[in-house]
């Protein structure tokens, strides 16, 4: 059996600042920025020559929050509803033998200031500080397979729920627009239509309240059924 010693060449910057509310997989919240920094000696212009040519990227990453000592054969995937297990290799589960990601992105600019470069980022799945191994560029012609069985999975999962603001909450996101978060709103609202609630909350019908956080904002949220209520945007060292 062999055994590889990987050096990460850049870390993410993104706007998950935990694992609960991320999207799980990628491209489904379009309004998510991230930026990826690349580490010396990898960040150097001519690493990139022609990748700007490039609509979207593979970005191959490591689940550094999901490491474990044993890997489990099993798992069960919240799109089943968190109660049937499934073989790891059947899902993309970040609990595997490798806890290795791969997640396909936008790249929206390239960036090289004094000799060193960081990649601008789109639609990203990516928890903030995620370690990257490797970038690869997109082909459509090759990594686009229209005939595809996407198995259990074979439809991308449903949006139904409503997302509205009450009046606190949409007078705070317009404040935190204009003074720093630009596309917040629409980011809350992709995010949460989405439904992060674990797998035994959905649909129930007693109102449910939870927080997830944004950037460095804790964003306060009650559920009930198919709809969500934002009810606050705090600062996170705010209790």
């Amino acid at each position: 059996m062999h055994s590889f010693d990987f050096q990460s060449i850049g870390v993410i910057h993104s706007c998950y600042k935990e694992k609960f509310g991320i999207p799980r997989q990628s491209g489904l919240v379009t309004a998510a920025p991230a930026t990826l920094e690349l580490y010396s000696p990898y960040d150097r212009p001519e690493a990139l020559t022609e990748l700007q040519g490039f609509s979207h990227v593979w970005v191959v990453f490591v689940f550094h929050q999901a490491l474990r000592d044993e890997w489990k054969p099993t798992v069960r995937p919240p799109r089943l509803g968190g109660n049937q297990r499934i073989g790891v290799f059947a899902s993309r589960s970040p609990f595997r033998p490798n806890p290795i990601g791969l997640s396909a992105v936008m790249l929206k600019d390239i960036q090289c200031h004094n000799g060193r470069c960081q990649l601008i980022l789109r639609d990203g799945d990516f928890l903030d500080g995620t370690p990257v191994l490797d970038i690869k560029p997109y082909l459509p012609y090759a990594d686009a397979l229209p005939d595809a069985c996407g198995g259990f999975a074979a439809q991308s999962p449903s949006n139904e729920i409503t997302v509205t603001f009450n009046e606190l909450a949409a007078v705070q996101c317009a404040e935190w627009e204009r003074a720093q978060y630009p596309g917040l709103r629409q980011l809350i609202e992709q995010v949460l239509q989405m439904d992060p609630r674990p797998a035994y909350c959905v649909g129930r019908e007693d109102k449910q309240s939870f927080g997830m956080r944004l950037y460095d904002l804790d964003v306060k949220w009650l559920a009930l059924g198919n709809r969500i209520e934002v009810t606050a945007l705090l600062p996170k060292h705010k209790k």
